[in-house]
């Protein structure tokens, strides 16, 4: 028997779900300009008018698959429930997934195809960045901006806090990765890493007796 009328929540999630699968199986196999939604709708088995319908178009599909890497990260500073930890450990952690999230071979590589095809294709480059670096400044930088007003950071603009907190942890390792220069970081490495870049964030590095 053939079903009628919409699908449900949970069945339309795993569609979205197995069309972003497909997208991103497609796009790391053939870049994104030799990829065609044809090509994308017969990997998920749906229609085109599905697709179409979801995200618009190819670009906005490609922003979709940066949107589900990044809302790991990005949710977990949105939540209220963080100023009920210390800072410290709430930045510790959204750094954590911060750097597992970015480090991943197919995040390498599917950020080496935005830059690679941007200038052919602006639209991707703009689907990169809303849905990646700047979805994930606005929110860290919404993070600050509450605990500013909860009395734990100085009161500088919030969104610089957040640029330079960002920018300690996108360090030389990950050019070195994005060249193919480096391996992925194992999780005691990523631990360490974000711990060093957190606490210089926080604290700074000059020695406060330097001038005693």
């Amino acid at each position: 028997m053939i079903k009628c009328g919409r699908p449900r929540k949970g069945e339309e999630s795993l569609s979205r779900d197995r069309m972003l699968d497909a997208a991103l199986k497609l796009f790391l196999e053939n870049g994104f300009g030799n990829v065609s939604l044809e090509a994308i709708a017969r990997e998920a088995h749906v229609s085109m008018r599905t697709l179409y319908n979801q995200f618009e178009g190819k670009a906005g599909l490609f922003g979709a698959v940066i949107k589900r890497y990044s809302d790991p990260f990005v949710t977990a500073l949105s939540e209220e429930s963080t100023l009920d930890d210390h800072p410290e450990q709430a930045l510790i952690a959204f750094a954590k997934q911060f750097i597992e999230g970015i480090t991943r071979p197919e995040v390498l590589r599917i950020r080496a195809i935005m830059m690679g095809e941007s200038l052919r294709f602006p639209d991707l480059a703009t689907q990169f960045y809303e849905q990646g670096p700047e979805r994930t400044l606005l929110h860290l930088e919404n993070f600050f901006s509450r605990h500013q007003h909860a009395g734990n950071f100085m009161g500088l603009d919030p969104h610089t806090l957040a640029d330079h907190f960002l920018s300690s942890l996108r360090n030389e390792r990950i050019q070195k990765l994005q060249l193919g220069l480096d391996v992925t970081p194992t999780a005691d490495e990523i631990d360490n890493w974000v711990k060093q870049s957190t606490s210089l964030f926080l604290h700074g590095c000059l020695n406060l007796n330097f001038n005693s």
